[in-house]
């Protein structure tokens, strides 16, 4: 491991703790290395010392530089944590670990359901899952768990629909889903639900290449009859879409929420209009400012890289800590206030470059319908405890709450 570059003797151990004072903002030490050493070295889990990025210029140079790799079969790829050090070798190429030419391949064989046209199809249909979850909210319990009455069910609904997954089995996958996403479950349970999900998918899929409908996974069935793609890397994408597509949404539904609240004066300007380009632009800001993806995006050098007075060297491990970036002073004046109205696009809460999410499109699309008819539905709704009393969980990929009691 090499590098030079004004980092500290002793690299401080990442992730970083959260003021627990101001639990929406990135940890106090994160935003003073960005301010003060915006390449600098970290110590992670496993004693490795990967580069931090955290300023969003160096961020976005990094990230579209070939040399740069998502290969999490090189030595020094700096994993999240020991279950996916062990999964590694025996996790098929997928596109979130290959780099061009077999990343451009996959690419392209599932972007087609993911583009903004297609996409833009599901709108009416997110409308009803909205409208008729929040007509169930209504007429049950009040206060209760907008996490479990609401955020999770909507995009589990959006998913579910969009792969072709039965929505009966959502307990399964969401179940699931957490296991192999908890940082702190054991490497032995994460790898027993990581196996239990892919047996789920391909049996799904062999049913979808007799009797194909119109959705993701009939797609994908379709292209490994055709020979553009193997059965295994279909199963492993249809996994990774499952995972992905509902536990981040869910948590920018609660989340997003908690912040609103916090913030009625920006909640009012987006339960008052009726302009969904205003919908669109509060969606990007409370993306930019949440940033919920907190493990950061990990990288490893394939050959030596000077950028900002730093070298890193070949098979240096990185890691782009989004929410830094995401509140970047140079970018983004005054970045700690939460700004409907600013105009916020230039975030990178779903990554940049040629490995950045795949389902952007559908989350925002899923979330400009919950923000522009959630609150205008509900007018009243409110917080149903102390906000210092609400439990963040800090054990998966994204940051977020165990529960949000509301009322109205």
């Amino acid at each position: 491991m090499g590098g030079t570059g004004g980092q500290p003797e002793a690299p401080p151990a990442y992730p970083m703790e959260r003021d627990l004072t101001c639990p929406l903002a990135p940890p106090p030490g994160v935003r003073a290395l960005r301010a003060e050493a915006p390449l600098t070295r970290v110590r992670i889990w496993n004693g490795a010392t990967p580069w931090l990025i955290t300023r969003h210029a160096d961020q976005r140079a990094l990230l579209t530089d070939p040399r740069v790799s998502d290969d999490d079969l090189d030595p020094g790829f700096p994993y999240v944590n020991a279950h996916r050090a062990e999964i590694a070798p025996v996790t098929p190429r997928l596109i979130t670990n290959t780099d061009a030419p077999v990343h451009t391949r996959l690419r392209r064989t599932v972007n087609g359901p993911f583009l903004v046209k297609r996409i833009e199809t599901m709108r009416a249909p997110v409308q009803k899952i909205v409208d008729g979850l929040i007509d169930d909210m209504l007429d049950g319990p009040n206060p209760t768990d907008l996490l479990t009455a609401f955020a999770l069910p909507v995009p589990s609904l959006v998913i579910a629909r969009l792969l072709g997954v039965p929505y009966k089995d959502h307990d399964f996958f969401q179940k699931s889903s957490g296991i192999v996403l908890d940082g702190t479950a054991p490497p032995e349970e994460a790898r027993q639900a990581s196996g239990a999900l892919a047996a789920y998918l391909d049996e799904l899929i062999g049913e979808k290449t007799v009797t194909p409908g119109d959705d993701v996974l009939s797609e994908l069935a379709g292209r490994v009859t055709a020979g553009e793609m193997s059965r295994s890397e279909a199963v492993h994408m249809g996994v990774a879409m499952l995972i992905a597509g509902h536990e981040t949404t869910a948590t920018m539904i609660s989340l997003g929420t908690l912040a609103l609240l916090q913030h009625p004066d920006q909640l009012a300007l987006v339960r008052e209009t009726e302009d969904p380009k205003v919908i669109a632009g509060a969606v990007d800001e409370v993306l930019r400012y949440l940033s919920i993806v907190q493990t950061g995006v990990r990288r490893v050098a394939k050959e030596e890289i000077e950028i900002g007075g730093a070298v890193i060297a070949a098979g240096d491990g990185m890691i782009f800590d989004l929410h830094a970036a995401n509140w970047d002073p140079e970018v983004f004046p005054e970045g700690e206030r939460l700004d409907v109205t600013r105009p916020a696009r230039q975030h990178q809460a779903f990554g940049y470059g040629p490995h950045q999410c795949l389902g952007q499109n559908l989350a925002r699309l899923e979330l400009q319908v919950v923000y522009g008819t959630l609150y205008r539905r509900i007018p009243t709704l409110r917080l149903a405890a102390d906000p210092a009393g609400l439990e963040f969980d800090h054990t998966g990929t994204t940051y977020g709450v165990h529960s949000l009691p509301v009322a109205w």
